[in-house]
């Protein structure tokens, strides 16, 4: 059976999803589009460029996430200066590895840009944050940067979209084809997480039936589970913000029948940001998304 695909953010707790692809497997299902924001938007590119369950299982086990974290050479002989940086760079790391392990995952399956996929076959999600708006690539690209969203580079929309605010550098300006615009003008671009952490709207259709079951894993526990966060500082008060804004929008939209689409990963025990994650920790991670993925195919229905 063909589904829809649809996956969360959150860093490197994402590794669970492949635990939960390896059932989705086993039951003989298999994505016709997939759409995914921030670290989901790296799996959902990967599953849309042709990888098998197996071979992203490997890609991951493989990966030193140590090396997304690139630093200049002065930052390396003075640490303290990514401090001072980040003021004017908006970020501690680049993300360039990051892109480039993206873009030769996907050359190595002749995926390139947009246009090498079948129409409508990957959506993945950023925020432009000069705009205030949502930003679905490739879709609203035309519309709102005058580039042609088919020739852009997936890679790109990847690193865009997996840009954690204040962690990644964030992009600071797509160029259009023509020079219309001012050269001067920029437009921030961040984490799609920040707007909209779990994209399931993108596949539907207002009152629509949509044409293929819609199945969004989401790297947390269910919306009516979350836990109160305790707040007695400014650092506390920060993340209780960020959190309730990534949260927000898409708790409001999951009313109680998207919410049986919505296969929820547990994944609350390990940190979106550690990137110095084990083996032993990757498969750990792996197991909680294979056993989340089992228990809730136990009362799915299409």
């Amino acid at each position: 059976m063909k589904v829809d695909g649809v996956f969360s953010g959150g860093g490197v707790k994402a590794i669970a999803f492949v635990g939960a692809l390896e059932v989705v497997d086993e039951k003989g299902l298999t994505f016709e589009r997939v759409a995914g924001t921030s670290a989901g938007a790296i799996l959902a590119s990967l599953i849309a460029a042709g990888y098998k369950t197996s071979e992203i299982k490997d890609l991951f086990m493989d990966l030193d996430l140590e090396s997304f974290m690139e630093e200049s050479t002065i930052e390396k002989v003075f640490p303290f200066l990514k401090w001072l940086l980040i003021y004017k760079r908006l970020g501690l790391y680049k993300g360039d590895e990051l892109e480039k392990w993206i873009a030769d995952k996907l050359s190595a399956k002749g995926i390139y840009t947009f246009e090498d996929l079948k129409p409508g076959a990957l959506k993945i999600i950023a925020s432009d944050v000069s705009l205030g708006k949502i930003v679905v690539f490739p879709d609203d690209l035309e519309r709102l940067y005058g580039i042609d969203g088919l020739s852009f580079p997936i890679a790109r929309a990847v690193r865009i979209s997996a840009s954690i605010p204040f962690f990644f550098i964030p992009i600071k300006r797509i160029e259009p084809k023509s020079q219309k615009k001012p050269k001067s003008r920029k437009n921030i671009l961040v984490d799609g997480g920040l707007l909209s952490n779990f994209p399931i709207w993108v596949f539907q259709s207002g009152m629509k039936k949509p044409k293929r079951p819609i199945l969004g894993m989401k790297l947390s526990s269910s919306f009516d589970q979350l836990p109160k966060r305790k707040i007695n500082n400014a650092i506390a008060m920060f993340q209780a913000l960020f959190g309730t804004m990534i949260n927000a929008h898409d708790a409001r939209y999951i009313s109680k029948s998207v919410a049986t689409k919505v296969m929820f990963l547990p994944t609350e025990e390990f940190d979106a940001t550690d990137f110095s994650l084990s083996a032993a920790e990757k498969r750990r991670l792996m197991a909680i998304g294979r056993n989340s993925a089992s228990n809730y195919f136990k009362t799915w229905t299409s």
